[in-house]
């Protein structure tokens, strides 16, 4: 029972990915080849299948170049450039959670991830939460640990594991009750939870593009660290609480808040 959840061994977090070159042109050439396989699949989802239509009338949506603007979001054609963790406290004085936020964020993957893996292998009794973790956070960040060369730490070392002793939250798949319907976003739940709108500057559609051609990677932290502020919310309502406020959030290593807490 959520009741039962101690909150303060709970890291809440999100992460921020883009593709693995600032565009299609400048892959890898293997990574390119099978990029145009994974593109198939893509494209035979969206129920266009090379085998029925004229390959002349492909629409440029469905072209390689253009579906890899989503190429983030696949480990294997992606790469981490922001995650941003929060974990709640306590204060016995004001009677009140607060909520401190800490983001790990640059342009060199292997340090960010090293840097975030030293974290969890210090608190290898926390959980970690995130909206649609299961499904795409916490496998994500394994994998690119993987890829990279690094070992992974105790709250995402699965092998073996029986499905009940994966103690991962997911505030997705707590409001699916057990249904099968389609995913609900963090900014609907949000609207419906009456919680401050996460990432209004920019969507996740964007950070690609603010990454590779803006090179605005303080904005891209900036997004991120709303959206684990609205998750740790939403978990508190979740729980029957109330959520904390804007005073409540403490940003590490800096004394203003939602400055950028390390961007390289």
């Amino acid at each position: 029972m959520l009741r039962n959840l101690k909150l303060t061994d709970v890291f809440v977090l999100d992460i921020e990915t883009v593709p693995c070159a600032d565009g299609h042109d400048n892959m890898d050439e293997m990574l390119k080849l099978l990029w145009q396989h994974k593109c198939e699949s893509l494209r035979r989802e969206k129920g266009w299948n090379l085998n029925l239509h004229d390959i002349d009338k492909m629409p440029e949506h469905l072209q390689d170049t253009a579906l890899f603007e989503q190429a983030g979001i696949y480990a294997e054609f992606g790469r981490i450039i922001c995650i941003s963790v929060g974990h709640f406290l306590f204060d016995k004085e004001e009677e009140q959670w607060r909520f401190r936020v800490k983001s790990f964020a640059g342009h060199d993957e292997v340090q960010l991830l090293r840097e975030f893996s030293a974290l969890l292998f210090r608190k290898p009794e926390y959980l970690l939460c995130a909206h649609n973790g299961k499904e795409f956070d916490f496998p994500y960040i394994a994998r690119r640990l993987l890829i990279n060369g690094l070992m992974l730490p105790p709250q995402l070392d699965l092998a073996g594991k029986k499905p009940w002793e994966i103690r991962h939250l997911d505030t997705m798949e707590m409001w699916k009750f057990g249904d099968r319907k389609a995913p609900t976003s963090l900014n609907l739940l949000a609207a419906v939870f009456k919680i401050p709108t996460p990432k209004d500057d920019i969507s996740g559609a964007d950070v690609a593009r603010v990454y590779y051609e803006e090179q605005n990677l303080p904005r891209i932290v900036t997004y991120c660290q709303k959206d684990i502020i609205t998750t740790a919310r939403l978990l508190l309502k979740f729980r029957g609480d109330e959520p904390f406020g804007d005073e409540a959030v403490v940003y590490a290593d800096q004394p203003a808040p939602m400055m950028v807490l390390r961007a390289s």
